[in-house]
């Protein structure tokens, strides 16, 4: 294999809009990558990916889960957060905050979910069309999140804002600059709302993790640092904004693209949350998750040497024919019973359950009213976010 033979760089935008061709001559030619320009190897296989994913004594997360945070050198202490950290002491962080991430706060939100779903859809019933990213999709999520932790409504369009510039990154652009400085305004709106629930405490997360008690390996516990509820706190805003309104995007494309597919959805909706799942797997929102190795390691011929940056490209994986049959083609009733979009492991996605119920929500709601729509594909625009998030920013559609 050459560069001219095969070439993914993370960072070429053209390619952003349809990578799956060369992940999948990747996954056949060239199963272990490599790129030299930004100096990491990638995996792009089912089972390669899951291995490694579920592997953290081998593979790291303490320098960052995506390549720019690697290549960018050591994150500003105040800025890392839980997906920065390996067993112990992620395990003990995440036990104390899936106490307050609970299965019941998490039910408990879909009626208001669904009442935010239907006011947004509601708007566009008669006209002819509308964004269902911009206007719908990117907004749905940042209510969510925004309920959960008790943000006033005057500051969720700017937390949105200030989101998707701390993740743009300008094409050939690796470095972490924009993001950290961008993320210091989003942590300083946060910690004006964290300070208020200590003298004021509400029944919402921040509040909730203001309770919480950290179990030490010495035995002792102990309540939150600032800067650790401030880092979870940035974490799922910024997270459960990107990949829940990327989702839409995709939701709404795909379904464009599969008629079909969509018909069977709306002729019976107990489908839908199989369909959440397919269209996961077709088309993930997040792209890839990096690590360094902490040791030598070895993949088909190659020995990797401790520190090497491996990029596993969770988004190839669902097009693994090695798992999936016919895997380019949409298929809302196929089984799916695992897939790589909320990752995997020690670092699985802390809030995929809330992802999950709002897509369901999402789809079922939008079906109801409008079965059928068409994409105004020339209109249509791709977000880039370096090598971490892959959506539509833009996606017109019209239901007229």
């Amino acid at each position: 294999m050459t560069s001219s033979e095969l070439y993914w760089d993370p960072y070429d935008y053209d390619l952003h809009a349809d990578p799956h061709p060369v992940w999948k001559r990747m996954r056949e030619e060239a199963p272990l990558y490599r790129n030299d320009r930004y100096d990491f190897w990638a995996l792009t296989r089912f089972q390669d990916v899951w291995d490694a994913l579920g592997d953290w004594k081998s593979y790291s997360s303490a320098q960052g889960p995506i390549l720019e945070m690697i290549r960018s050198g050591p994150a500003p202490e105040h800025m890392q957060s839980l997906i920065m950290q390996d067993p112990p002491r992620h395990t003990a962080l995440r036990q104390t905050l899936n106490r307050a991430f609970t299965p019941r706060r998490i039910a408990d939100l879909e009626a208001q979910v669904r009442a935010y779903v239907q006011k947004l859809l509601d708007e566009y019933v008669g006209s002819s069309g509308f964004d269902y990213v911009a206007d719908f999709g990117g907004k749905i999520p940042g209510m969510v999140i925004a309920t959960m932790l008790g943000t006033p409504d005057a500051a969720l369009e700017e937390i949105r804002l200030l989101t998707d510039e701390s993740l743009h990154l300008d094409e050939g652009d690796a470095s972490q600059d924009r993001h950290y400085e961008v993320a210091t305004k989003l942590r300083d709106i946060h910690r004006v709302q964290l300070e208020a629930r200590k003298t004021s405490p509400q029944d919402d997360l921040m509040s909730a993790l203001l309770a919480a008690e950290i179990t030490e390996d010495s035995g002792t516990t102990r309540h939150l640092t600032d800067t650790e509820m401030l880092s979870f706190i940035g974490l799922l805003s910024a997270a459960g904004n990107e990949t829940v309104a990327k989702f839409v995007g995709w939701a709404g494309a795909t379904l464009a693209r599969y008629p079909a597919e969509r018909a069977k959805l709306v002729a019976d909706p107990e489908l839908i949350t199989n369909g959440v799942e397919e269209i996961l797997r077709f088309e993930a929102p997040a792209m890839a998750l990096a690590r360094v190795t902490r040791r030598e390691v070895a993949w088909y011929d190659e020995v990797l040497p401790e520190g090497s940056a491996v990029v596993l490209v969770t988004a190839s994986t669902g097009r693994d024919q090695r798992v999936f049959e016919d895997p380019d083609r949409l298929d809302v009733a196929r089984p799916v019973d695992r897939h790589l979009s909320f990752g995997f492991g020690a670092h699985v996605c802390l809030g995929a359950w809330l992802a999950r119920l709002q897509a369901r929500i999402v789809l079922e709601e939008t079906l109801l009213r409008f079965p059928e729509w068409d994409v105004d594909w020339d209109a249509c625009e791709i977000v880039h976010t370096g090598s971490s998030v892959r959506g539509y920013s833009k996606l017109p559609i019209r239901i007229g």
